[in-house]
């Protein structure tokens, strides 16, 4: 049984226990604050998470050392500057509505991001993942094509949506997208077109939506927590690294 399942029986789930470092860098001449959690054991890749639409804060920091405990080098990338993290509905739609209205600047700070995460961990293959915000951002860089060496992508309870027109057909990676069937703001319906569109543009992908699961599930000690979709998800993002970032195709 993972980590996650020690992790999800207290509320606490160990914030003081964070071992990584804050990493500051930047990214077209503005300061950005990501966080970087080494594995605890021999390296097996690099995984760059991307934040929900609060900015980086304790929960990416958590899932980055979850990640760094199953192997592999974690990096929490900063789409938003450092300092900025909006604390009101309000301000968090600002955020997002901006970088959502200028696609080139969000993808240049992912993939900004993301190369400060291979330079300070050593590794060139990358999984890219995100949560609700971060989940919609990944599909956007994955959409466009732009990211080198991307092992792969994943979402979780992530923005589905995509503008008029676009498609996956500059896709080379996988991508596993993991949905809350009970999520009220992003129907079943979406993740069905989005199984469409990926099976036309010859993407290979892997749809999984789990009954009863809100919106942000994953959140602990949120009201909207689900423990065994949690698990469930978490475990199938693991399988998904393991498979795509260390080539075992089995």
């Amino acid at each position: 049984m993972r980590l996650l399942t020690a992790l999800a029986a207290s509320t606490a789930f160990a914030l003081a226990a964070h071992a990584g470092e804050t990493v500051n860098y930047t990214v077209d001449g503005a300061t950005y604050e990501g966080y970087l959690a080494e594995a605890t054991r021999d390296s097996k890749g690099l995984v760059v998470i991307i934040h929900d639409w609060g900015g980086l804060d304790e929960y990416e920091m958590t899932r980055a050392e979850m990640i760094a405990d199953e192997g592999y080098d974690a990096f929490a990338i900063d789409v938003y500057g450092k300092g900025n993290r909006p604390a009101t509905t309000d301000a968090r739609k600002e955020q997002v509505g901006m970088l959502y209205n200028d696609r080139e600047m969000m993808r240049a700070r992912i993939l900004g991001g993301t190369a400060e995460a291979r330079e300070a961990s050593g590794e060139t293959n990358v999984i890219l993942m995100g949560y609700c915000f971060g989940g919609g951002a990944t599909l956007e860089l994955a959409r466009s094509g732009e990211g080198e060496n991307i092992a792969g992508y994943a979402t979780f309870h992530g923005s589905l949506d995509a503008p008029d027109g676009a498609n996956y057909a500059a896709t080379s990676a996988p991508i596993l997208v993991m949905h809350g069937g009970a999520d009220s703001g992003i129907p079943n319906s979406l993740a069905a077109d989005l199984a469409d569109q990926l099976e036309t543009d010859g993407v290979t992908y892997e749809v999984q939506i789990y009954s009863g699961a809100p919106h942000a599930w994953t959140v602990f000690g949120s009201d909207r927590y689900q423990e065994l979709a949690d698990k469930k998800s978490w475990d199938a993002f693991m399988d998904f690294t393991e498979r795509y970032l260390e080539g075992d195709d089995d």
